[in-house]
């Protein structure tokens, strides 16, 4: 059953020093004040995922909390690059990043093979692109029915996933609706779990296509009225397209990018 506690004291638990942490959203609800309290309580060595890391990721391994990236696709969405990922790439800054790159239905797979107790995912997804030369973690597999060629990709269970939703009751029982991406999948197949809500309340009202995480599948609940911004939420606030333009300039720089970590972290100049 899940806990309600302080989302300080929920990163406190369930995130440690060297885990592999899935902090999923797939435009929509990403869990962006939890990523922030990751950089505020110093983890570091973190084995990051996501299917498409955008700026909150940016700024996870330009705080030095990432040493590995499993993930496909990275950018600012609708601006450009993540500098401090490439700088990190590239420069070893702050600390050198180690990628594993796969293609979003790849990533899907391996999400939908953890929730599902199994070893790997089969898909023909990778069938034309150069990735398998490039990924260890892509394998050739032939089927045993038909002998078609396909790609094997292994189960992805982090240590910890954690997303954000709209609501939670007092039970732990969560609800999401609007783009939801592989947010349940990626909670199932996780051994801890922790949701950011909007907010708390005592009973879930039924929302056209709203998807319910049961409490026994949720480790914590948080509520962070705001969690996912500048994202956005469905049915409690849009998406600030302003604070992605301005982070390429906060990004781009790592002065300019030391100054905002400090601010986040409340370290005085």
């Amino acid at each position: 059953m899940a806990e309600l506690l302080s989302l300080k004291e929920a990163v406190a638990r369930l995130v440690h020093d060297g885990d592999t942490v899935a902090l999923e959203g797939f435009t929509h609800l990403i869990p962006v004040a939890a990523g922030h309290e990751i950089i505020r309580q110093r983890r570091t060595g973190l084995t990051l995922i996501r299917m498409t890391p955008d700026i909150v990721y940016d700024q996870l391994i330009g705080a030095g909390c990432a040493s590995k990236l499993i993930f496909s696709w990275g950018g600012n969405p609708g601006v450009g690059s993540l500098h401090r990922f490439r700088d990190a790439v590239q420069h070893s800054w702050p600390v050198p990043l180690e990628i594993e790159e796969h293609s979003h239905a790849g990533m899907a797979n391996r999400y939908v093979a953890g929730a599902s107790g199994l070893p790997f995912a089969v898909l023909r997804g990778y069938t034309g692109t150069d990735l398998a030369a490039h990924t260890d973690t892509i394998k050739p597999i032939t089927c045993p029915f038909t002998g078609e060629r396909l790609a094997a990709v292994p189960a992805l269970n982090p240590d910890v996933t954690i997303v954000h939703a709209q609501r939670a009751d007092r039970s732990g029982n969560v609800q999401i609706w609007g783009i939801t991406g592989v947010q349940k999948e990626a909670v199932l197949a996780a051994k801890r779990s922790l949701v950011t809500v909007e907010e708390v309340v005592d009973e879930l009202e039924p929302r056209p296509g709203a998807i319910v995480l049961p409490s026994w599948a949720v480790t914590a609940v948080a509520e962070v009225p705001g969690g996912a911004r500048p994202s956005y939420a469905a049915g409690y606030y849009e998406r600030d397209n302003d604070a992605y333009q301005s982070w390429d300039a906060i990004g781009r720089d790592r002065e300019s990018f030391t100054r905002w970590l400090d601010e986040l972290t409340g370290v005085k100049a």
